[in-house]
């Protein structure tokens, strides 16, 4: 685990590499996404860094997620007529999202669908990143496009409920 003072180290390196100087705002900000990991919005994070920042403004929380964005440090998740989620994961991976609780969860992708996905752009077209998000409920029945049985879920390859997204 990744002591804080590991994390502050981490923090100032790349806020400096960006121009930018470490506050403790910006730290903090970052210490509360890092510390639960399910994708707040901005008054989420807000509600969590007041107790110990209580002079702390929303405005400065915004300022500080767009600078940890900027500088690469978090993630923004942005769902249709939702507000702006911020997510610490930086390996390239997709979102679940749970429509029936409103939960966001990670779900790790196999770097073979990575790269088949960048094929199918047309020629000359590079993609410098891939956002993909899974909606529906967790636990739900799945919807096949054929008529037939699932062969993954008949032959036992099938996510078995509990399992963590992303595991077969």
């Amino acid at each position: 685990m990744t002591s804080a003072r590991q994390n502050h180290a981490i923090l100032s390196e790349r806020l400096k590499a960006c121009d930018v100087r470490p506050t403790p705002q910006r730290e903090v900000v970052l210490k509360v996404i890092l510390e639960k990991r399910d994708h707040p919005t901005a008054d989420e994070i807000f509600a969590r860094v007041k107790p110990s920042m209580p002079t702390i403004s929303l405005a400065t929380v915004y300022n500080c997620l767009d600078t940890l964005v900027q500088c690469g440090l978090i993630r923004q998740v942005n769902l249709e007529r939702a507000p702006t989620r911020y997510c610490p994961n930086l390996h390239q991976h997709a979102h679940f999202h749970d429509e029936a609780t409103g939960q966001i969860h990670d779900v790790e992708l196999p770097e073979e669908l990575m790269t088949r996905l960048r094929e199918v752009l047309p020629p000359g077209f590079a993609a410098r990143s891939i956002d993909l998000t899974f909606r529906g409920s967790a636990g739900a029945p799945v919807l096949s496009t054929s008529n037939g049985p699932r062969p993954e879920l008949a032959e036992g390859r099938g996510r078995a409920a509990g399992q963590p997204l992303g595991t077969n």
